[in-house]
């Protein structure tokens, strides 16, 4: 692959020395490389081929003719020291080429700012993350629905994906109104999948299932066209009623799990890893860590190897930074919190004790 991103001759020595360090010196402990600040704003797309469906009636009705996908977008900005976590509106760092994009797909019930450290771990090492609010899944749509039951509405969420995918590539193409931040920021040919919980089932919906979604499209006809090379499953399980397979183009997969996840039992994450058959996809096992935890930074240590891991399988998936062995070494560097599986099968659960699975809280 080819290392695009060349801001400046002492940009590339920094991203150089960081991926060179030792495993076991003292600065290479799981940290997250920030050579960015993080610009965050909001854009709104309208898919209006498609329903959002009110769950609170009887039988389901329609609440409104069309999608409305609130978009955060956050991207790298110029680093300064001191500055805020984030800075809603800031201009853009200008990439020749652009950057490469992450996709996220949040779970049910929360928002994407629910991950905003992870996101933006991300961002800060080089990446555009695009979250969609999702019209029935999202907090704000659940409370508006006054307690009902939603989460059906996750085999509707990776057309909203596709959805969002294509108006950013084509905002950052050409000048937007809908959405003028991200003009020239894009990487077309740099783009990964990632999500969790209800998020990552969307997410291995659509780069993995071979069924039909509910406006009756092939998943295998949806996501044709958009060069997603990786995919990151966050506690993530199958959608459990259609075949699951590798994709022809074998994105590289990394699928994070741990073995106290009361919500989405590692035994679900690991059945969708199984099912894909290629050599390049890795299996995260967080040995202690609980559902949103590791995710949202309320688990320290976990978080650190799910930010760091998931930070060098970017670099290495969509930039070509570093080699697959590094992942591994990050990722085994903290044993009682974590360890990685590579290849063929992930790990045997044979002497694993069954969990009760219950959702809330995490």
């Amino acid at each position: 692959m080819t290392h695009r991103l060349l801001l400046s001759i002492e940009a590339v020595l920094v991203v150089t020395a960081i991926l060179v360090t030792p495993v076991g010196a003292a600065t290479s402990q799981v940290a997250t490389p920030q050579h960015f600040d993080v610009g965050i704003a909001r854009c709104t797309f309208v898919d209006h081929s498609r329903s959002v469906l009110n769950y609170s009636s009887r039988p389901f009705g329609v609440l409104s003719h069309g999608r409305t996908l609130v978009t955060e977008i956050r991207y790298p900005t110029q680093l300064r020291a001191g500055a805020p976590n984030e800075v809603a509106g800031a201009a853009p760092l200008a990439l020749s080429g652009g950057y490469p994009m992450v996709v996220f797909a949040h779970g049910y019930d929360v928002t994407p700012d629910t991950y905003a450290a992870l996101m933006d771990a991300w961002v800060r090492a080089g990446f555009v993350v695009v979250a969609p609010i999702f019209p029935d899944e999202s907090a704000f749509a659940v409370a508006a629905q006054h307690g009902a039951n939603t989460e059906g509405d996750v085999v509707n969420e990776p057309a909203d994906l596709v959805f969002v995918t294509k108006e950013v590539l084509r905002a950052s193409n050409a000048a937007s109104s809908a959405c003028p931040i991200v003009k020239g920021l894009i990487d077309p040919s740099a783009i990964a999948l990632a999500g969790h919980s209800d998020g990552a089932e969307a997410v291995g919906m659509l780069a993995y299932d071979h069924g039909l979604d509910p406006q009756g499209e092939n998943f295998a006809d949806l996501r044709a066209g958009i060069s997603y090379r990786s995919v990151i499953i966050l506690s993530g399980a199958e959608d459990g009623t259609q075949s699951y397979a590798g994709e022809a183009s074998r994105p590289d997969l990394l699928d994070v799990q741990s073995l106290a996840d009361q919500c989405n039992p590692v035994r679900n994450g690991l059945k969708l890893y199984d099912a894909i058959h290629q050599s390049n996809k890795w299996f995260l096992e967080l040995l202690t860590a609980h559902h949103l935890p590791p995710f949202d930074g309320a688990d320290a240590p976990a978080f650190g190897v799910a930010s760091a891991v998931t930070v060098r399988f970017l670099q290495w998936s969509l930039q070509g930074l570093g080699s697959s062995k590094e992942l591994v070494n990050v990722s085994d560097q903290r044993p009682a919190i974590a360890r990685m599986f590579v290849g063929a099968n992930g790990p045997s659960l044979r002497h694993l004790a069954p969990v009760k699975e219950f959702c809330s809280p995490n």
